[in-house]
């Protein structure tokens, strides 16, 4: 899988910030419960109120310093977000704090990947991880194809973006032809077993 699942134990930081509109908020214990599944280590919470997320942070640049401060404080190796964060989001805390920082859609899936049982629930819930990671990739990179010169930025940086992309449609075409096969071969065998039911006339 391609999203490290947090180990059992590791500490976290919870936030929640409640926004003006009512549909941006989850409730607070829902989160705490969903990283207690995930296996994290609650240890502290991050509130406060914002009329609007801020676009670089989420949160205003007041709270990501006191965030910082609690990520030190308790050790803290993840921040889980009550919220879904933008790619630039993430990355620009993860560099304020330097921490991991998961939204809420990262600890779902997650989750989803932990108790995935059968071998189509396994291969669901990757093409939804690839899905999410190929939207933050392209996003996250797109300041490097707004480059036109700059020392390391010329060129490679573009290349690699586009290699990624490539292995990323590649892998999301072989889950989905992979999970067609499995969707198939399922009908078939329900087919199968529907006809032997059926008695016949001798």
């Amino acid at each position: 899988m391609f999203f490290e699942r947090p180990e059992s134990g590791e500490k976290a930081i919870l936030v929640h910030i409640n926004l003006a509109s009512p549909d941006a908020n989850d409730n607070p214990k829902e989160l705490e419960e969903l990283a207690l599944s995930a296996g994290a280590d609650p240890v502290e919470w991050l509130t406060g109120s914002r009329s609007d997320p801020s676009p670089k942070f989420f949160l205003g640049k007041g709270k990501v310093e006191e965030l910082g401060e609690l990520v030190r404080l308790h050790q803290a190796e993840l921040v889980i977000f009550n919220h879904a964060l933008s790619p630039a989001q993430e990355r620009n805390i993860e560099r304020e704090i330097q921490c991991r920082v998961l939204d809420r859609t990262g600890l779902i899936l997650d989750i989803f990947a932990q108790r995935a049982r059968t071998h189509e629930g396994k291969l669901q819930v990757e093409l939804a991880q690839l899905e999410h990671m190929s939207t933050r990739l392209i996003r996250g990179w797109t300041h490097l194809e707004r480059q036109k010169g700059g020392i390391g930025l010329r060129g490679p940086g573009e290349t690699q973006l586009e290699t990624d992309r490539r292995l990323l449609r590649a892998r999301i075409k072989a889950i989905t032809a992979r999970l067609e096969k499995v969707r198939k071969q399922r009908e078939q065998g329900r087919r199968a077993r529907s006809r032997a039911e059926i008695p016949t006339l001798s």
